[in-house]
């Protein structure tokens, strides 16, 4: 089953509050980190693997299906400039597949594509990743909804998380609001509550 919550996890992080996090009820993790090396970017997802995996928490790999395949993640979220869908998909029969979107076209050829669920943002404002489109809002959310299920990304706090779910969202991933929070494991409690 999906997770309502996404917690992305680069080198930079806390890494030592991976299992406290999982433990909490952080139900999906996604190893990000666009700097890394292959063989860095291995090193991480099986950290990340044996941290969360005893609690039952899912791990995906942004971007990478080899390193999806080679850690034995459960799946991988794919951009536009990555591996199609489509091939992914072939290559990759049983894993989840996540695809980012912006609009209701794009989560649809997502959908004909064989992804398990869309990214889709951002739909607020966000100082995770630059050269990000302009925030799709709220409305955007119900207006994509019902072919796959919509995970919400892109300046989500609590407050916002509840507001994505209430306007039709699957679930939500939160990077700034758990890592730079001054206590991430009460943050994700606090999102925890929000999307229950």
């Amino acid at each position: 089953m999906l997770p309502h919550i996404f917690c992305p996890v680069s080198a930079t992080d806390d890494l030592d509050l991976l299992e406290d996090l999982a433990v909490a009820g952080v139900a999906g993790f996604r190893v990000r980190d666009k700097d890394a090396t292959t063989s860095e970017l291995v090193a991480l997802t099986r950290l990340v693997l044996a941290a969360v995996r005893p609690s039952g928490a899912m791990v995906i790999v942004d971007d990478r299906l080899d390193v999806a395949l080679a850690t034995g993640a459960d799946g991988v979220h794919l951009g536009a400039d990555d591996l199609s869908v489509a091939d992914a998909r072939r290559l990759a029969p049983d894993l989840v597949i996540g695809a980012t979107c912006r609009n209701a076209e794009a989560v649809h050829r997502a959908a004909v594509d064989g992804a398990t669920y869309a990214g889709f943002g951002p739909v607020f404002a966000t100082e995770s990743k630059a050269g990000l489109p302009t925030p799709l809002g709220v409305d955007a959310i119900t207006g994509a909804m019902g072919v796959l299920p919509l995970v919400a990304i892109g300046g989500i706090d609590a407050d916002r998380a509840r507001r994505c779910i209430d306007a039709g969202a699957h679930g939500v991933a939160v990077i700034g609001a758990l890592w730079r929070h001054p206590d991430p494991l009460a943050a994700a409690k606090e999102l925890m509550t929000a999307v229950g």
